[in-house]
């Protein structure tokens, strides 16, 4: 008798149960749905170009010497695992930043090492304590590994330290602060920050997560790599994704106290990180072509600009440091992402961030700028 092929077999296998499968936290979870392709957006909208002014991209692009360790990168690489704890880079790193290798993990971009010390720090039953309107991976991390979330509103647009203390208790196993925030700007000057560490002690981490640190130029604005001596508590996470122009490839690290990141090491998953990628950030780390300056200029000329025209028509914004800012609409954010869409503008809705009503766009060439200034007074308009 001839076997039946897997097909017939549908209609008696039985289903899994995923009600007693999947964890709650698991089921009651909203997953992340990211953006179609550039080219599928713009047969959608009908556009025939897009700006892509959502994701806080450098609009450089990567370092010119990283950009030719990408060019001449050999296929023959490919086939070859890469070093599994980014060696080289480490090594480099910690002679730029003036600290141990060990010192230093790489991860496979920013959800990867926050989702490294969470696993490293806690269990069921613990809880993290962040804002809530910032870089939301911190929150998402937690909720999917089952760790409880205690989120504490903005004042002023930044972070609140006294807030974030009282929430506190003998659960609390973490807390995150974005320095500066994404997405209001907003940062803690030295001082503070210093004064907010004092008051946690040692019986918890602090993660500073400076994914923005190379735009900001205030005198007040602290280093969180110089206070780890004092603050053994302290880690601090960097991106070659923002200044660095290395989104794409997916690389960013964390930097702490030796004992501490030898705990968080061993939840590390090795080979993460691809070769092209520690070889682009090995590059981009040492190029000395002024980037940053560069980077810097554009962004500052890009911001003036936008202060001055958002002003003009009477749009409240936030901007703060970073390579972004926020405008408050009279109506909603979702629609009017569509109508600027058909306009080629991309720019990111804020109420996922619990934002209503407010957009963030990212600074770039003023080409751009004026792109995006036409397509808001239109869709205002209409």
């Amino acid at each position: 008798m001839p076997a039946r092929p897997i097909s017939s077999y549908s209609n008696i296998m039985m289903q899994p149960n995923l009600d007693t499968l999947v964890p709650v936290y698991i089921r009651e979870f909203e997953p992340y749905i990211p953006s179609k392709p550039d080219a599928e957006l713009m047969k959608l909208y009908g556009c025939r170009r897009l700006y892509r002014l959502n994701n806080n991209e450098n609009p450089l692009g990567p370092p010119p010497g990283a950009q030719e360790v990408i060019r001449r990168f050999p296929p023959s690489q490919g086939a070859l695992y890469p070093s599994g704890d980014s060696y080289d880079l480490r090594v480099a790193l910690a002679s730029f930043h003036g600290l141990e290798p060990d010192q230093i993990l790489v991860g496979n971009g920013a959800n990867e090492v926050i989702a490294f010390v969470i696993k490293a720090f806690c269990e069921q039953g613990d809880n993290i304590v962040t804002a809530d309107k910032t870089f939301a991976v911190y929150e998402w991390v937690a909720v999917f590994s089952g760790i409880g979330v205690r989120l504490i509103p903005l004042t002023e647009e930044g972070f609140d330290d006294v807030g974030m203390l009282k929430a506190v208790d003998k659960k609390t196993k973490i807390l995150f602060v974005c320095n500066p925030n994404n997405p209001t700007g907003s940062y803690w000057s030295k001082g503070r920050l210093k004064a907010f560490l004092d008051a946690v002690g040692n019986e918890r981490i602090v993660v500073l997560d400076e994914a923005y640190f190379e735009f900001v130029e205030q005198e007040d604005y602290p280093n969180g790599l110089s206070l780890i001596g004092d603050y053994p508590n302290l880690v601090v996470f960097r991106t070659f994704s923002k200044m660095y122009g290395l989104a794409g490839l997916r690389i960013g690290y964390l930097v702490g106290d030796l004992s501490v990141v030898d705990v968080i090491r061993r939840t590390c998953v090795v080979y993460s990180v691809n070769r092209l990628a520690q070889n682009a950030a090995l590059a981009a780390l040492r190029d000395d072509t002024g980037h940053i300056r560069r980077t810097r200029a554009l962004i500052r000329e890009s911001r003036a600009f936008l202060n001055e025209e958002l002003g003009r028509l009477g749009q409240p914004i936030i901007s703060g440091e970073g390579n972004f800012l926020i405008v408050r609409l009279p109506g909603s954010d979702t629609l009017a992402y569509r109508k600027m869409m058909r306009e080629g503008i991309m720019i990111r809705p804020m109420t996922g961030f619990r934002y209503p009503n407010h957009i963030r766009v990212s600074l770039a060439q003023m080409e751009a700028m004026e792109a995006f200034v036409a397509a808001l007074k239109k869709t205002l308009g209409g």
